[in-house]
């Protein structure tokens, strides 16, 4: 699937939805609960959430893979696990401030 920064996307196997952060260049693989996602208004049927991608997904917070160059922010929370393919996504956290002596 050809992303773009801004575009919704959602889970073929749980309640999951999210929007495009950042997108790399070319096709890309974006699963969630090891099933392909796909956009927002696309009725495709539901499938299951598969074993080894059932981590779940938490809301307001942003999965992302630096290598791949693509960042995706959870609008709405489900069970399964965000990844590329067959790798899972990493959640990214806030940085820490630094401290204020």
């Amino acid at each position: 699937m050809q992303l773009r920064a801004g575009q919704r996307l959602k889970s073929t196997a749980c309640d999951t939805e999210v929007v495009v952060v950042r997108a790399p260049a070319g096709e890309i693989d974006v699963r969630c609960g090891g099933e392909r996602m796909v956009a927002h208004d696309d009725d495709a049927p539901r499938g299951s959430v598969q074993a080894g991608f059932d981590q779940g997904t938490v809301l307001g917070k942003r999965y992302a893979s630096e290598e791949d160059g693509i960042e995706l922010l959870c609008t709405k929370a489900g069970k399964g696990s965000l990844a590329l393919g067959t790798t899972t996504l990493a959640r990214k956290d806030a940085k820490p401030l630094p401290s204020s002596d």
